[in-house]
């Protein structure tokens, strides 16, 4: 007796089930695609219990010839695709022609469908097993696929499922995934004889709003790069944005939605700069490619692509994000799309962490880096500003109080050094600045300085409002973005100290330091040993000399113990100029004079990715006039 046996269609349809059907969002899934490659323009999805007990997906494509229906629940059948040609360039969503025989196999189908030159609608019905016979039905142009009773048939597989909240959510997450990628299609859904959602046709940037928020649109860059055969597109969240999981992540391959290890890691790479280590950024991105070189026939959902060129499509993603992300306040806006017209327009909606509000149209493509020379010694930020008048916010002197406030409050023209502050034994000159905002097109998206709060923020008003900044996250990024330009070119610029300074250190330390001299006066660092317990700082380079040099050393040495030269100057050499950036940094408690701080905001305006310092923490929020007028209660 023969123990090789041919299984019975029954069993070979419901093991091809648990591969296509794992949960009422799979059939979901496969519906809507399918409606999606009929050309429809509008779908209307009906859910009940989570989809458990119903799944209805109606739309309004090119239908189904009636003749056609008992083939639409066969296994392996399909108008998609014809040949092996066809497979390795399809562009359809579903190609395989497995899916509704799969899911008619384990739950009650009914296929309702209408051509436009047909004179009426036909049907068909399936109940885990052969479909029924084809009967004339009353049907608009288009299609309606009903699902009913999932599992029916096979509760063991039934047990698997979880709650209709749980199940619901799972079914909502695909309804946003395709409407996202499709926002020429109005997208509708029911659950339970209610609405929960509805996408009418609209523009990418507002439906990207309707489905990822405001806040989080608000503050997007946009993406559109392309380069010979490929495009990469859409939204990428600002880093501030940043979320604790992966929910907000939505990446499309031709249209079609992926969970892709090497787009995941080219995301990743992309926000490395900018980015917390533990923290998820939220984006929509749609890569567009040569159907012929991506591989969709791996797994049987669908989710899961093969790229004949993976290196040269990791590298375009990773750059394509990191020159969004690197565009300057000055050179870009975020989408700043909304859904609610603005009170007081054109002021923005909300506050928003790390990114310049829009004070001009967006451009695409970033122009060519700025050279910025090395500030020679002298004030820690030197001035950039020419003397012409600006309006600013600050009190008038006065010699007796007054409650003239008209008087007390007079416009006038802001000097160039701004308002008075005291730095150690300096003090800037005093002036009378205007009361007056500032007007909607000033050229600086950060506005001008006000005062310095406990030595660590700095108050700025700009034309939309209030501006808070971090100065030591701030100088950071600064000094990251010009060093790591330094030693690209490897023009990293070392300065002599008059005095060495001289610290202790441990023994490893020492010898790291005799050992690789060479290598580390490369960086810009000259270490020397004065005994076997000591050593003395002689030179380091230029942007970080007014750090905490000894600090900085034994950080720098540690890693050169830890990881070798060659290493930490190839694969951690971003992580090295971070380390060196942070500890160059303005500290807290350092008073800086209006010019300063002033010379800092400008720094911040033309320095790339300035939003976010190198840990991930926002170095600036803006307060609308909108957010201060709620925290006093106006217009109450």
């Amino acid at each position: 007796m023969s123990a090789i046996r041919l299984l019975p269609d029954t069993l070979i349809s419901q093991i091809a089930a648990g591969e296509v059907v794992e949960r009422p969002a799979s059939v979901l899934k496969e519906l809507l695609e399918n409606a999606i490659d009929a050309g429809a323009r509008s779908v209307t999805i009906q859910l009940a219990e989570g989809g458990v007990k119903l799944i209805r997906v109606t739309d309004d494509g090119h239908g189904i010839v009636g003749d056609d229906l008992p083939l639409a629940l066969a296994r392996h059948a399909t108008s998609k695709i014809g040949s092996l040609a066809d497979l390795e360039g399809v562009m359809t969503l579903g190609f395989r022609g497995e899916a509704l025989a799969s899911i008619a196999s384990v739950a009650r189908v009914t296929i309702s469908s209408r051509e436009a030159a047909a004179p009426h609608g036909a049907s068909i019905a399936a109940e885990g097993g052969p479909p029924r016979d084809v009967e004339p039905s009353a049907h608009a142009f288009g299609t309606t696929v009903e699902v009913a009773d999932l599992y029916f048939n096979t509760p063991a597989r039934r047990k698997f499922l979880r709650s209709e909240g749980t199940e619901y959510a799972h079914c909502l997450d695909v309804v946003h995934r395709v409407a996202l990628a499709h926002p020429d299609v109005a997208v509708s859904l029911r659950h339970n004889a209610r609405v929960t959602a509805h996408y009418p046709r609209a523009e990418p940037a507002v439906r990207a709003t309707a489905i990822l928020g405001e806040e989080m649109m608000a503050n997007a860059r946009r993406v559109d790069e392309s380069i010979a055969g490929l495009r990469l597109h859409g939204f990428a969240g600002d880093p501030a944005q940043s979320r604790g999981n992966r929910d907000a992540q939505y990446f499309f391959v031709n249209g079609r939605f992926v969970r892709d290890k090497l787009l995941a890691h080219a995301t990743r790479d992309g926000y490395s700069d900018v980015l917390h280590g533990d923290r998820f950024a939220a984006f929509a991105l749609f890569l567009d490619i040569d159907p012929t070189a991506v591989d969709v026939n791996v797994h049987p959902a669908k989710t899961e692509v093969r790229f004949r060129d993976g290196r040269a499509v990791h590298q375009f993603v990773v750059r394509a994000i990191a020159k969004a992300l690197a565009l300057t306040a000055t050179d870009a806006a975020p989408v700043g799309i909304a859904l609610r017209p603005a009170q007081r327009p054109p002021l923005p909606t909300q506050g928003t962490l790390g990114v310049a509000q829009p004070v001009s149209a967006y451009t695409a493509m970033i122009s060519s880096l700025r050279e910025q020379p090395i500030p020679a010694p002298g004030p820690l930020f030197p001035s950039t500003e020419t003397p012409v008048a600006r309006a600013t916010f600050a009190p008038r002197e006065a010699p007796e109080p007054s409650t003239d406030w008209a008087l007390r409050y007079q416009p006038q023209q802001r000097a160039a050094t701004g308002f008075a502050m005291h730095d150690g034994d300096r003090t800037a000159p005093a002036s009378t600045p205007s009361p007056t905002a500032l007007p909607a097109d000033a050229p600086q998206p950060l506005g001008f300085a006000v005062a310095q709060v406990h030595g660590i923020y700095i108050l700025a008003q700009n034309a939309a409002g209030l501006v808070l900044v971090d100065m030591h996250a701030a100088h950071e990024r600064i000094l990251y973005e010009r060093l790591k330009r330094d030693f690209d070119v490897q023009k990293v610029t070392a300065q002599a100290l008059l005095i060495p300074v001289t610290f202790n250190a441990d023994p490893l330390d020492v010898a790291a330091a005799e050992e690789h001299r060479e290598a580390l006066a490369a960086l810009g660092f000259e270490i020397t040993p004065l005994s076997p317990t000591s050593l003395a700082i002689r030179g380091v380079p230029a942007l970080v000399a007014d750090g905490d040099l000894p600090a900085l050393a034994r950080s720098l040495l540690a890693d050169v113990r830890e990881f070798g030269i060659s290493q930490v100057l190839a694969q951690r050499q971003d992580e090295l100029l971070a380390t060196l950036a942070c500890h160059g940094a303005v500290r807290a408690n350092r008073s800086l004079t209006v010019t300063e701080m002033n010379a800092l905001l400008r720094e911040m305006e033309s320095t790339e990715r300035a939003g976010t310092c190198n840990h991930g923490r926002p170095t600036w929020y803006q307060m609308t006039l909108r957010d201060l007028d709620r925290l006093f209660m106006r217009g109450r």
